[in-house]
C-alpha cells in the first residue's frame, strides 16, 4: 500500500493548534469567540463605527418598519401578556420567537411579529405628537381636485407604511451555536449595542430561532480634529511695516443710503380675515397642537369622542376621502379659493356637493385616547395658519 506524505496533514493541524492557542485566556479558561485572541490585547468584543439609537416604540411597544414591526416588551411583561397587548395569539407569537408561551421577558426584549398589526396612531393608543396626521400626504389629491373642481378619487386602501426609523435595520436569525458576539462580528456592530438594541441580559445569551435586530449606524461619521506642528499649516501673513505708509485710496459707497418709505396705512390694508372672524371653529375644545408649517398643517383641537363638528364657515362639500386606515377626511370650498380640511372624524352626515351653511353639522369627532379632531385652512393648495381666520 502506498504511504500519503505526512506533511499534507500537518497544515491543517497547524492551524487548529494555533485556532485552540489562541482561544486560551490567560489563568485558564477557554474563549470560544475569540474575544480577547489569546491575549494579544486585540479585543474582538467591539466594533468600529458609531450606531444610533433604537427607535422608542408606540404605546402599545411596537416598533414599525415598512417591512416588518416588532413589540418591544416592558418589565414584568410575558410572552403571553405582550401577545394579549398587541392583539396577536400568543401560541403563535411564541412559536415564531422559538420562546415557549408564558415565558417571563426582560425590559426591552424585541420579539418579532409574524404579521403586521394595526400602525401606531392616536386610535391605537400612541401620543398625539409622535405621528401627526399628515392631511397634505394623505389627501393631497383630493384638496387638489377640490380646488380645480374635479370630482375626488377613491382613497387607496390597505395598511399603511409609515416608519419610526429612517433605515429598517436588518433582521437576524440565530443559528444554533451563534453567540452575540459572533453576530456582532459578523456584522461590524459593537456587542454593546446589539445587547442594547434587543433587550439581551448581562450575560449576552441568545437562542436559536432568535430573531435580533442590527443597529443601524449613525448618519454622520465624527469629526476629527487635526492639529498640525508649529510653523506648519496655513502660512503666516506678514504686517505691514511701520514704516511704510498705506497707499491711499479712494472708496464709494457699495449702496446709496436707503431712503425711510413712509409708514403703512394699516387701516386701508385690513381685511376680513384681520377684522371679524371670517370662518368659526369647527368643535368647542383646547387646542392641543398648534400649526407649524409643513410640520402640522392645521391644528389639533381636543373634543369628546361624538361630538358635533359644524362648518367653519358657509361653501360647497369638495371632497370625501380617507386616509391610509380608512379614517375620513372631509374638504369644504368656500369663496375667494379658500378650503377647510377636517379629519379624524367619524359619522359623516353630507355627501360630495351639498351646499353647506357656517355652523352646519357636518360630522363627528372621532373616538380615540385622546379623541380630538384635525382642522386645516389652505388658501389655494397652500396651508395657512388657521388662526388667522377664527380670531
Amino acid at each position: 500500500m502506498r504511504a500519503f506524505p505526512t506533511h499534507t496533514f500537518r497544515l491543517p493541524i497547524l492551524g487548529i493548534g494555533v485556532l485552540m492557542l489562541t482561544a486560551c485566556q490567560p489563568g485558564g479558561g477557554f474563549d470560544a469567540d475569540l474575544r480577547r485572541f489569546g491575549g494579544t490585547g486585540l479585543d474582538t468584543s467591539t466594533a468600529a463605527g458609531a450606531v444610533a439609537a433604537r427607535p422608542a416604540a408606540d404605546a402599545r411597544g411596537i416598533i414599525s418598519y415598512p417591512g416588518y414591526q416588532v413589540a418591544v416588551a416592558r418589565r414584568g411583561d410575558t410572552v403571553d401578556s405582550v401577545a394579549a397587548r398587541i392583539g396577536v395569539p400568543a401560541g403563535e407569537l411564541a412559536s415564531y420567537n422559538a420562546v415557549a408561551p408564558g415565558t417571563a421577558l426582560r425590559d426591552g426584549e424585541v420579539l418579532a411579529l409574524p404579521r403586521r398589526v394595526a400602525e401606531p396612531s392616536p386610535l391605537t393608543g400612541a401620543p398625539v405628537t409622535s405621528r401627526p396626521i399628515d392631511v397634505t400626504a394623505i389627501a393631497s389629491g383630493a384638496i387638489d381636485r377640490a380646488g380645480a373642481g374635479q370630482p375626488a378619487a377613491p382613497a387607496a386602501t390597505g395598511v399603511g407604511t409609515s416608519t419610526i426609523g429612517n433605515t429598517e435595520p436588518i433582521r437576524h436569525r440565530v443559528m444554533r451555536g451563534e453567540t452575540a458576539y459572533s453576530v456582532a462580528r459578523l456584522y461590524n456592530v459593537n456587542v454593546k449595542a446589539l445587547a442594547d438594541w434587543n433587550g439581551l441580559g448581562p450575560d449576552l445569551s441568545v437562542r436559536e430561532g432568535q430573531t435580533l435586530l442590527i443597529p443601524v449606524a449613525t448618519a454622520t461619521a465624527p469629526v476629527r480634529e487635526v492639529v498640525t506642528a508649529p510653523g506648519q499649516g496655513s502660512p503666516t501673513p506678514t504686517p505691514p511695516s511701520a514704516a511704510k505708509p498705506l497707499p491711499s485710496e479712494k472708496t464709494t459707497p457699495a449702496a446709496e443710503p436707503v431712503k425711510t418709505p413712509p409708514a403703512a396705512d394699516l387701516g386701508a390694508q385690513k381685511t376680513a380675515a384681520s377684522g371679524t372672524a371670517k370662518l368659526s371653529m369647527p368643535v368647542t375644545g383646547k387646542i392641543i397642537r398648534g400649526y407649524q408649517k409643513k410640520k402640522n398643517e392645521g391644528i389639533d383641537i381636543a373634543a369628546g369622542a361624538g361630538t358635533a363638528i359644524g362648518a367653519a364657515g358657509d361653501g360647497t362639500v369638495a371632497a370625501i376621502t380617507k386616509d391610509t386606515e380608512q379614517v375620513p377626511i372631509l374638504v369644504i370650498r368656500h369663496e375667494g379659493n379658500l378650503l377647510t380640511v377636517y379629519a379624524n372624524i367619524d359619522g359623516i352626515t353630507v355627501s360630495k356637493g351639498d351646499t353647506v351653511a357656517r355652523g352646519q353639522p357636518i360630522a363627528r369627532v372621532r373616538a380615540g385616547s385622546p379623541a380630538f379632531m384635525h382642522f386645516e385652512v389652505r388658501n389655494g393648495y397652500d396651508s395657512v395658519d388657521p388662526m388667522r381666520y377664527l380670531e
